[in-house]
């Protein structure tokens, strides 16, 4: 971008961003950014070595419909129903369902921890501890509040805490109440022996030691109680199902992450084994419904048939009747098996009464029992019995996972009805069916006893009475083979899941903390933030830190550079004549010999030097460059025209009684105020005493006259003039001056103060106008813009800024930590 160009933008009100100059202000502080990215990498590995490892574990398993080798075409009791199709996606939402982590998680008591105090926190020992804990369930345990046990030797305990607070959460994990307990306020502890009662209010239970394990005397371990609900829904949520692969959608992969690994291998494992259980269970809840419902039948019927064989005892003994005829004989087996039919009927007509019943008055189906039990073997009431059923487990197992009212259950529900009304109706034609058989049996029945009507009183009873033992041991019989075939078929099920692949730890599974990670984003935290920083600040700073900017601020030509230098005073030139500072002022004077050479007059030739504010060097200047000039055979009169705030005086060990404003209000005459210095050739006048119209007093014509006064006796006029940008004083005094400097400190001087100057640049009010840089700083890549045509790499040097200057400055620690983090 041209000067033209900034300055157009600065009048448009647009405005750019100098990357250049954000990048070299990166450059400069990169001790800064280095800094920050080594603190970053420190809490980084702070944070690493802190943090617990986290670890992932898995285990397979797998979901198929398993046959039962014991069930055959001829078995006459089916309990397999369902398949593989739906149980998959069952199984995935059984093991995320509350139910199933409560008996995970209670029969492991994973909501017991067993605690050792680590270097950074309590580290959970689950199987390392050199004890168990066995708890009584019944009483409360105190929640989230580790309990101290500290052994004493190899028999004796001592249990130890401290409560600030007499009230503390128990848990009953019996029945998973909470409640407040009072404890014991302050230090507390007591001494137990091996498996000795510990009945406390916040522990209660008994402490067994390992005897495997030696335990060092003065040891001590923690027990954490948990909230039964909070582990559980933990691990619910933890848990992850997932089907191993597209090609098997039946096996099924488990995985848990966790801190301990062990305690991850035994709820993975156990997860399983309950699941293929439960599974289990499920299949058999058909055959486990018929048991029953035959029990409870054979139980009448044995009770019965021990009540006719006692009857038919007892009239043998009476009658003494043991036998009858032949044809007699006949005619009774006849009834014997009309009245087995009738009995096996009626069997069927009572189940078909209950089950409708049942159907009507009840609203789960899952404990009906098998129809083939009493020897139903019609295919529309065992398929309809059988779906219904399926229907009915399918519901309950949703009822842990999705709320009532879901359209889910509305579907199901649906679908329960409509099988269940298809089989009431298949009820009702088949209980006609049995009823006309009954009808039958009885008339047949009637003809056969009609003809035994002859007989004897004592015969007819005895066949009675044997009628009645045989259909009471013969359903006896039938019940016995029902209750073994269904029991043989229950014991030979088995569970469609199975565990394929189990859990276990054999090295490996971390998967956290990510340290790489956790060292990437740190030194990306600690590079972008430094960098962040220094890009608020670069937008925020209004000050001037090198000549690119003001090469980019003004068109004003830049005279020449002048660096750090310490010293004692200002007279830097005269007494350290071979230093870079005193040959940067030389170049500054031949670049002005330059400026004079266009000028056609044989006078003394005057020099301007002002500033935008005070404490940028135009004092300092001032002196060196009259010096300079002095030095080089000039006749050369330094003028302190800073009226409202005199400098030059003290470091020609002169006093400022008397100066340019005694002489221009006619109280001195000017030889009177002047003041020859230690420095030949170079003559001084002082301000003076501070006037109360200062600008008027450079305004005078007693002023024009002593200008042109001195330019008829000096070769050399330098004024020190106030700063342009607070005060008018120094526009009054550059009619006078044949070369004007205008000082600029860097990182001092604010970007806003070049407005002015620049306004007075282009309308003409000050002519040969230079900027000298003050406070160069040749490494601070600053100056990028303007090269090496000014000098050396000087070091800067100002008394007004600075306590001293030398050739050679040798710096203490101390100093340059506080140079460096001044530069920043």
């Amino acid at each position: 971008m041209s000067n033209q160009d900034y300055l157009d933008t600065e009048e448009t009100g647009r405005v750019s961003f100098d990357f250049r100059g954000y990048l070299f202000k990166v450059l400069n502080l990169w001790k800064f950014v280095l800094i920050c990215i080594g603190v970053a990498l420190l809490i980084g590995y702070l944070i690493n070595v802190r943090k617990q490892n986290v670890y992932k574990l898995d285990s397979l398993i797998s979901v198929e419909n398993d046959q039962n080798p014991f069930f055959t075409a001829n078995t006459s009791i089916s309990f397999n129903w369902g398949g593989v199709s739906g149980k998959v996606g069952k199984i995935m939402t059984a093991i995320k369902t509350r139910t199933h982590n409560e008996k995970v998680v209670d029969s492991l008591q994973m909501y017991i921890q067993y605690l050792e105090e680590g270097r950074y926190r309590k580290e959970d020992i689950y199987k390392k501890a050199p004890f168990s804990f066995q708890l009584d369930k019944t009483k409360p345990q105190i929640l989230e509040y580790p309990v101290g046990i500290r052994v004493l030797d190899n028999k004796t305990f001592e249990v130890f805490t401290e409560f600030e607070s007499s009230k503390k959460s128990a848990q009953k994990y019996a029945d998973k109440t909470v409640d407040k307990v009072s404890v014991p306020t302050g230090p507390f502890a007591k001494t137990y022996t091996d498996g000795e009662l510990i009945d406390l209010p916040f522990i209660n239970g008994r402490l067994f030691f390992d005897p495997d394990k030696n335990i060092k005397p003065g040891s001590e371990f923690f027990i954490n109680f948990s909230s039964f609900d909070k582990i559980v829904d933990r691990y619910k949520r933890s848990i992850i199902i997932s089907p191993f692969s597209k090609s098997s959608p039946s096996v099924l992969q488990l995985q848990l992450a966790g801190n301990n690994k062990a305690k991850i291998v035994d709820f993975l494992n156990t997860t399983s084994v309950i699941l293929s259980k439960s599974e289990l269970e499920r299949k058999n809840l058909y055959a486990t419904n018929t048991i029953k419902f035959i029990d409870s039948s054979l139980a009448a019927v044995n009770s019965n048939l021990k009540d006719v064989t006692d009857e038919m005892n007892k009239f043998r003994k009476q009658n003494k009747i043991f036998n009858v005829t032949d044809e007699v004989s006949q005619i009774s087996n006849q009834l014997k098996g009309y009245d087995l039919n009738k009995e096996e009927e009626q069997l069927k007509l009572n189940y078909l009464n209950n089950l409708e019943t049942y159907l009507n008055t009840k609203t789960d189906y899952t404990e009906i029992a098998a129809p083939t039990s009493v020897g139903i073997e019609e295919n529309n009431i065992l398929n309809s019995v059988s779906k219904i059923i399926t229907l009915a487990a399918e519901r309950q197992n949703l009822e842990y996972t999705t709320k009532e009212g879901s359209g889910l259950f509305k579907e199901l529900d649906k679908k329960i009805d409509s099988e269940k009304n298809v089989l009431l109706e298949v009820l009702s034609s088949t209980k006609k069916t049995i009823g006309i058989r009954l009808s039958t049996i009885n008339r047949s029945i009637a003809n056969l006893e009609a003809k035994l009507s002859d007989l004897p009183e004592d015969q007819q009873q005895y066949l009675k009475i044997q009628r009645k033992l045989d259909i009471s041991q013969e359903a006896y019989n039938l019940y016995t083979a029902k209750r073994s075939e269904a029991a043989i078929v229950k014991a030979a099920n088995i569970s469609d899941i199975s565990i394929i692949d189990e859990a276990k730890d054999i090295g490996g599974g971390l998967i956290g903390p990510n340290k790489s990670l956790n060292y990437m984003m740190a030194l990306m935290v600690g590079f972008f933030i430094p960098m962040f920083l220094i890009f608020v600040l670069f937008l925020l700073d209004n000050t001037i830190h090198g000549s690119d900017e003001i090469e980019q601020l003004s068109k004003i030509p830049i005279l020449g550079l002048i660096g750090k230098y310490n010293y004692k005073n200002n007279l830097i030139v005269f007494e350290k004549p071979k230093s870079a500072v005193s040959e940067s002022f030389r170049a500054i004077r031949s670049s002005l010999q330059f400026i004079y050479s266009k000028q056609k007059t044989s006078e003394g030739r005057t020099l301007m030097i002002t500033s935008s504010v005070s404490g940028e060097g135009k004092t300092f200047c001032s002196i060196n460059i009259a010096t300079v000039y002095a030095l080089s055979g000039k006749k050369t009169i330094l003028l302190g025209l800073d009226l409202r705030k005199p400098k030059i005086f003290g470091d020609f060990n002169i006093e400022n009684d008397l100066g340019v404003v005694n002489y221009l209000i006619d109280e001195h005459t000017f030889d009177e105020v002047k003041y020859s210095t230690q420095i030949e050739n170079l003559d001084i006048v002082p301000s003076g005493p501070v006037p109360p119209n200062p600008s008027e007093l450079l305004m005078s014509d007693k002023m024009h006259d002593l200008i042109i006064d001195l330019r008829k006796d000096y070769d050399m006029i330098v004024l020190d003039t106030p700063p342009l940008g607070l005060v008018t004083d120094a526009l009054e005094l550059t009619q006078y001056a044949d070369a004007t400097i205008f000082m600029i400190r860097l990182d001092y001087t604010k970007k806003g103060m070049l407005s002015l100057i620049n306004a007075k640049y282009r309308t003409g009010e000050v002519k040969n106008i230079s900027f000298v840089l003050n406070f160069y700083k040749h490494k601070t890549n600053h100056n990028y813009g303007y090269g090496y045509g000014y000098g050396y790499g000087y070091g800067y040097g100002y008394g007004v800024y600075g306590n001293a200057y030398h050739e050679k400055d040798k710096k203490s620690v101390l100093k340059r930590i506080k140079n460096f983090f001044s530069r920043s």
